[in-house]
């Protein structure tokens, strides 16, 4: 008997398609939509190699109202997760209006199609970023957020606001708002991890690329911020466990045990590791030296975040179950298979 029927927004990409194997996992009926603009199709293979399951992925454009709203015609949907967004902090900078059309038009058509079904358990995927540089670390959901870095902090932050705004007009319909540090790691079965349709701008699969040869070198952007080495701090979160939080973010909408809409939520490891530090995990993992030079800082990076998930642990249960040494090993994994 299934949970539910779910819309994962974006569910070919690397988050998405995590979430989407482990949402199946738990009882869940998927249906992605993605026109894999930074992801592939093969993906879908990946995750019916490990569920057994095979999910239906309908290409569309989910900032296209009239495609999203046909989508909806077809399924009932008993929730959505969106994760629908372009991501890069540096083309953001670049190509702010795409951001801006792309990463709010399609949650505005998410939230409408759901609306229309008399439906919600909508659980946004929103970022760290949205803290800018904090006062206060770790940061906490109580942490004010601060003036945005990118047009794609924006974009995150704006998501936020328009939920806030429509639950608050509408409080039966229910979301939770997810703010995540940096995703990194692949599926430990080694059958799906990250593999984006665009040149990798993340820390890890950088690295990775690095150490597998398709890169000649990583550039470490800035030695010089107030930090332990000198390099930027993250908080870097295994993918399968930040996947495992959106269903239990799922679970916790459905169950009616909501106190407060959208309901809050950090995710991260719970401590910082600056970027040098991920560099030599993952010499100590894979026994490779990498190739790296220092260079100068980068527009739109913060200097250090990192999450208190105290609440995601008390509320949702959930605790993660991989270290960083865990995400090296299981992206090089990937990175060697690819």
């Amino acid at each position: 008997m299934s949970k539910g029927k779910i819309l994962v927004a974006g569910g070919t990409g690397y988050i998405g398609s995590h979430t989407v194997v482990d949402l199946i996992e738990n009882g869940f009926e998927v249906v992605s939509a993605d026109n894999y603009h930074n992801s592939k199709a093969s993906v879908l293979d990946g995750i019916e190699a490990i569920t057994g399951v095979r999910v239906v992925n309908h290409t569309i454009d989910l900032a296209d109202p009239v495609a999203t709203a046909q989508l909806f015609e077809k399924h009932a949907f008993d929730g959505a997760i969106h994760f629908a967004a372009y991501k890069s902090v540096g083309e953001s900078v670049d190509r702010p209006l795409e951001y801006y059309r792309n990463n709010l038009n399609s949650l505005l058509n998410v939230i409408d199609g759901l609306r229309k079904q008399k439906k919600s358990n909508l659980v946004f995927s929103s970022s760290c970023s949205v803290y800018g540089n904090a006062d206060e670390l770790p940061v906490t959901e109580a942490t004010p957020r601060k003036e945005a870095e990118s047009p794609y902090a924006r974009t995150k932050q704006m998501g936020e606001d328009i939920l806030y705004d429509f639950c608050g007009r509408y409080p039966d319909f229910a979301a939770v708002l997810l703010r995540y540090f940096n995703p990194a790691g692949a599926h430990p079965s080694g059958k799906i991890g990250e593999d984006a349709a665009n040149p990798a701008s993340n820390l890890v699969p950088v690295i990775t690329e690095v150490g597998a040869g398709k890169r000649e070198k990583l550039t470490v952007f800035g030695d010089d911020y107030d930090t332990r080495d000198g390099s930027c701090v993250r908080d870097y979160i295994h993918v399968a466990d930040l996947a495992h939080a959106h269903t239990l973010a799922l679970e916790y909408l459905m169950s009616g045990k909501q106190t407060e809409n959208p309901a809050l939520f950090n995710l991260g490891i719970g401590e910082g590791l600056t970027v040098l530090e991920a560099i030599h995990a993952f010499e100590r993992v894979s026994g490779k030296s990498l190739n790296y030079e220092i260079g100068p800082r980068r527009p739109g990076d913060v200097v250090a975040v990192y999450a208190d998930r105290s609440k995601a642990t008390e509320v949702l249960g959930w605790k993660p179950r991989f270290g960083v040494d865990d995400i090296m090993r299981t992206a090089w994994n990937w990175e060697e298979k690819r």
